[in-house]
């Protein structure tokens, strides 16, 4: 548990240094490029990407994870079924490079559809250079899980900084020369350095590859049984990502505006999934066996959710217009981009907490082997997400995007809770429902004081870093202190864990 911890506390560290990265890189694209064809062309290029990697960290990850460990725990300590797993995942990878290489000119332009002809000549190209170094970033996210299952959690982290990082000084050095495609040169060969680092901590550990296909036939059957309805759930939310930017797609910097805002939404969550989210599964899947503990991980889990998302949630709703201007408010992009942002990020706030959430009710039935379940639950996503679009676009714009994705979060939530819950048991959603007025009382305090200081004692007339530098103090201090007062227990286990990391 020592190690765990420790491990813990340097993976927060890097997802914290992956995000503000990425926040630097984000600023950038608009400084050089502001809001136009050229970023949309980016954004909806890269969404590829977003999708291997949800296919690989989500889809792959959820099955491979408690079988393997699964696996070792019986006596069984050969690596031949990982090592075929990985063997044949990387061959049907090579084909997707290809497939997407050759069939980007003809697949993009049907995919978004209303894709204007400035935006299609960039972003087709683009496209293709992605594929083509589409195994490398399939390797990346296998490694992960592959280090994972020993408990090695950093070098992952470290793997998704250089990526982001390499796009952060391609984009400034190289801008000159390759305008945008700077960004996606920086990516590839940032995630080719990460690939190395991964691969050594890997074989610095008992995991001994070989060029090997055959899989013990139980394990075979077992992992495809499951691996379809895991994977097809983890596209679910690529594939709403994808309806959302095909309508966004047709709407002057529609997408660019989504994106900026989806990026700050997705900052609490990303450090969470990558860090406490991934260690708690891990402690999950080698805990089925013990429903006790099972259980008191499983809280553990939805209570430092809660605890943590839930204020920055808050907080964002008072300072989200400062926190846009101090990332984005440079150059090429303005005060009107600064408000059309603003706009979609009040909306996706929601999202913030129940993805969070529900990342957390997921993994618990993906430790019990219950991928079907949370397939059945998510597909169901897709018409709702669909259905919101196509009814509020027309009639609201691009903002009606973000509302869809919300809508969708509260959903997807709400359904699990019913399923996870009547498995856990009344007294485990009682123990839940207890807990929530205790974090929600002192977030409704922290954020009336930090809008009453913005407000009416004028902090707001004042610049961006000026309002980031003293409401960010004001409300972590208020907020501290009231969840000492109303969840004194709550407060105590997130303050030791902190002290032990």
């Amino acid at each position: 548990m020592g190690k765990l911890k420790q491990a813990a506390l340097w993976t927060a560290v890097l997802a914290l240094v992956l995000k503000l990265s990425g926040l630097v890189r984000e600023s950038i694209v608009g400084t050089k490029f502001g809001v136009s064809h050229e970023t949309d062309a980016y954004f909806l290029s890269f969404a590829f990407i977003t999708l291997v990697v949800a296919m690989i960290s989500t889809g792959f990850n959820n099955v491979f994870l408690p079988m393997y460990i699964k696996n070792r725990k019986s006596g069984d300590t050969g690596d031949h079924n990982a090592n075929a797993l990985l063997n044949w995942t990387m061959i049907i990878f090579v084909a997707v490079s290809f497939i997407g290489w050759f069939g980007a000119p003809y697949f993009l332009p049907l995919m978004y559809i209303k894709m204007k002809a400035e935006t299609a000549a960039i972003a087709i190209p683009m496209t293709q250079v992605f594929f083509a170094f589409m195994t490398v970033i399939a390797l990346s996210g296998l490694l992960d899980s592959y280090l994972q299952s020993r408990r090695i959690f950093v070098p992952s982290q470290v793997s998704k900084v250089l990526a982001t990082l390499f796009s952060v000084i391609f984009a400034i050095s190289f801008n000159d020369q390759w305008g945008i495609f700077s960004l996606v040169y920086g990516f590839i060969f940032g995630t080719i350095l990460g690939v190395i680092v991964q691969l050594f901590y890997l074989v610095r550990s008992d995991y001994k590859w070989r060029l090997e296909f055959k899989m013990d036939i139980k394990f075979r059957n077992a992992f495809l049984l499951l691996i379809v309805p895991s994977l097809l759930n983890s596209v679910v939310g690529q594939v709403n990502m994808f309806v959302n930017k095909a309508f966004a797609s047709s709407i002057d910097g529609a997408v660019t505006y989504l994106n900026n805002a989806s990026l700050i939404v997705s900052i609490p969550n990303a450090i969470y999934a990558t860090t406490l989210a991934a260690i708690i599964f891990t402690l999950m899947s080698e805990q089925t066996e013990d429903r006790a503990k099972f259980k008191e991980t499983f809280f553990r889990g939805m209570e430092i959710s809660l605890v943590t998302l839930l204020p920055i949630a808050a907080g964002l709703l008072v300072i989200g217009d400062s926190v846009i201007a101090f990332i984005y408010e440079h150059g090429k992009f303005t005060a009107f981009d600064t408000h059309k942002t603003h706009v979609a990020l009040m909306l996706y706030l929601p999202v913030i907490v129940f993805q969070g959430m529900q990342l957390m009710l997921s993994k618990s039935m993906y430790a019990r082997g219950k991928t079907a379940v949370v397939f059945r639950i998510s597909v169901t996503t897709i018409l709702i997400n669909f259905l919101s679009n196509w009814l509020l676009v027309d009639r609201y714009g691009y903002p009606a995007l973000a509302i869809a994705t919300s809508v969708v979060s509260v959903y997807f939530f709400a359904v699990s809770m019913v399923v996870v819950y009547k498995d856990l048991g009344k007294e485990e959603l009682e123990r839940f429902g207890r807990m929530v007025p205790q974090v929600l009382i002192p977030t409704v305090i922290m954020g009336l004081v930090v809008w009453t200081a913005k407000v009416f004692v004028g902090l707001g007339n004042f610049g961006p870093i000026v309002q980031l530098g003293t409401l960010v103090p004001i409300g972590a201090v208020v907020y501290a202190g009231m969840l000492f007062v109303f969840y004194r227990a709550g407060f105590r286990r997130f303050l030791g864990l902190l002290k032990r990391g």
